[in-house]
């Protein structure tokens, strides 16, 4: 049987950003299937031939692969040190791909880029995988390598009491409930969180924006319910904050908060909603919606010239927040 192909929408200039627009349309005539009909393994292999959406890597100071203990078994982690003298903060980094697809090498650019811009060694975490390895491996993993982080610190120059979390889409999600994890778990002590299109409530795909964006912008509706299919193991967990964050009955006392959403993406609203929930609990937080947006922009900069907005807004943001704390 034929493969589904995506279809993309055609925009007018003053909705989509032309660049994006351009970028939807080469992926029609790069023939992308939708995520959502192709099993884990070749999602995996789409996404990796879409490299050439990055611009050419940064070059940083030292980059070392290192694989450290995890509840299930030893988890890769790659970090990336800045120029300059030790120690520095740290950025424990979760790449996105719905906690299915994506890995060290899909999110090598940004991770650099965000090491030369917050001047930060970044910690990028290759966590399990579902559907091999279900909810909640991805935050098990996740919380692990963040203690890590705090307690190997010096191993890798950085400094312990400068520690943020981070991460895009469904890092974002990883992100969040990690500094839930830690205030709740007794540390380690966050400086700041950095969630950039984060995926916060699992629990329904009945938003605005999942409505008005569920095809043709990227990310659809249909391929966030196939993650969700993939990473859950019932419906019991869709409504457990460890997966959807936004359901967390107390937000108080996070650290402060950088949330960076796209505007024609599925995730926009509920990465807004958590924004707005953190700000009634207290915290700290700057939410930045990038018009004319779609998810994964962040990640295009080879392409997309709000990218590399996004990448100097994190790095600033990133920079203050070790600057003051």
């Amino acid at each position: 049987m034929e493969s589904k192909k995506v279809q993309y929408k055609s925009k007018t200039k003053k909705q989509l950003d032309p660049q994006a627009e351009a970028l939807l349309q080469r992926m029609v005539q790069m023939n992308v299937p939708a995520l959502n009909t192709l099993t884990p393994t070749q999602a995996r292999e789409m996404m990796r031939g879409l490299a050439p959406l990055c611009a050419a890597p940064e070059a940083v100071a030292n980059v070392e692969n290192l694989r450290i203990p995890g509840p299930g078994g030893n988890i890769p982690v790659r970090i990336y040190t800045p120029q300059g003298n030790s120690p520095f903060p740290i950025l424990v980094f979760f790449h996105g791909g719905g906690w299915v697809i994506c890995d060290l090498d899909t999110h090598d650019n940004l991770c650099r880029s965000l090491t030369n811009g917050a001047c930060c060694v970044v910690v990028s975490v290759d966590y399990r995988l579902a559907p091999e390895h279900k909810f909640p491996a991805a935050v098990e993993d996740a919380y692990a390598a963040t203690q890590w982080a705090a307690n190997n610190a010096h191993r890798i120059n950085g400094n312990p009491d400068l520690i943020a979390v981070g991460g895009d889409s469904a890092g974002g999600n990883l992100a969040a409930v990690v500094a839930i994890m830690a205030r709740d778990q007794d540390g380690p002590g966050l400086t700041y969180q950095l969630l950039i299109y984060p995926a916060t409530d699992v629990s329904s795909f009945n938003t605005d924006s999942y409505q008005k964006y569920a095809d043709g912008y990227f990310l659809t509706k249909g391929d966030g319910e196939w993650f969700c299919n993939q990473y859950l193991n019932c419906e019991e967990d869709r409504l457990n904050p460890h997966a959807s964050p936004l359901l967390a009955p107390d937000l108080s006392g996070l650290p402060p908060v950088l949330v960076i959403t796209a505007e024609f993406d599925v995730l926009r609203d509920e990465g807004e909603s958590y924004a707005k929930r953190l700000k009634k609990a207290g915290v700290f937080v700057k939410c930045t919606r990038y018009k004319g947006m779609i998810h994964g922009f962040m990640g295009m900069d080879g392409l997309l010239d709000q990218a590399r907005n996004g990448i100097e807004e994190a790095s600033a943001a990133l920079r203050e927040a070790f600057l003051t704390s």
